[in-house]
């Protein structure tokens, strides 16, 4: 099947899951480039390959054909690769692992990309989204995670439930801070073994609200002529000495 016009309702359907209510609304999203697809391919997710007339993708899946005019419409980007597919949204497990990273109002999508892919290559067990932090779907933090969003648990809840369950596992609960608090270089082994990190939005850092619920901080020591580090840098440090790699 080659599909030429935007009219069709395929396509309407495709260039709505650009935005988040579409997204929530369908349980569906957009992956774009053969490495993003493979990824999902291989967690079982992929339910049509959207495809440039004449391309071909060595995937067995449902494939519809369209006009590049028409990938032009479907992508977030400027210059769409030939290769998107139609996700359903990961079923993530909802669980807490012992290794728990929560993101309290995280907003830039580059800065999830890179938090996620660094949660990987240091094995933490889950992610949490709260509530008020970007969509995971969101095409720019999908592009940035390079796929590892695939790799690792995923939930969506309230920071404040997740820190109160945490906290009667007694799992010890980490905010984060220039100064003050603990260096994290000085955590003992058995410190790393389970622990709970939240990190906050760019601007503004972790809300008071959630600090005060927090066992300790956790800090890094650095030249004192820096202020403070990018949010997915600092929690990139944090999570390779958390995780004791």
């Amino acid at each position: 099947m080659l599909i030429t016009s935007v009219e069709n309702e395929r396509i309407k359907k495709y260039i709505k899951l650009k935005q988040k209510k579409y997204r929530d609304k369908y349980n569906e999203f957009i992956v774009e480039g053969y490495h993003l697809i493979i990824e999902a391919y291989k967690r079982g997710i992929i339910e049509e390959l959207i495809v440039e007339e004449n391309e071909a993708l060595p995937i067995e899946a449902p494939t519809i054909y369209v006009t590049y005019d028409l990938i032009e419409k479907i992508s977030d980007t400027k210059t769409p690769p030939k290769v998107l597919g139609l996700c359903r949204k990961v079923d993530y497990q909802d669980t807490l692992g012992e290794k728990v990273l929560l993101l309290d109002g995280l907003q830039d999508p580059g800065n999830i990309g890179t938090i996620i892919r660094s949660a990987v290559a240091f094995k933490t067990d889950t992610i949490v989204f709260g509530k008020s932090t970007v969509d995971l779907y969101n095409p720019k933090v999908l592009r940035s995670t390079q796929g590892m969003m695939f790799h690792i648990n995923i939930l969506f809840r309230d920071i404040e439930d997740c820190i109160e369950e945490l906290k009667v596992r007694g799992i010890p609960v980490y905010g984060t801070k220039v100064t003050h608090g603990k260096n994290v270089k000085e955590l003992s082994t058995k410190d790393k073994q389970r622990y709970a990190l939240v990190v906050g939005n760019e601007g503004n850092g972790v809300r008071a609200e959630i600090a005060d619920l927090c066992d300790d901080n956790l800090y890094i020591n650095m030249n004192e002529k820096v202020e403070s580090l990018n949010v997915a840098v600092a929690t990139s440090i944090l999570l390779y000495e958390l995780g004791d790699i």
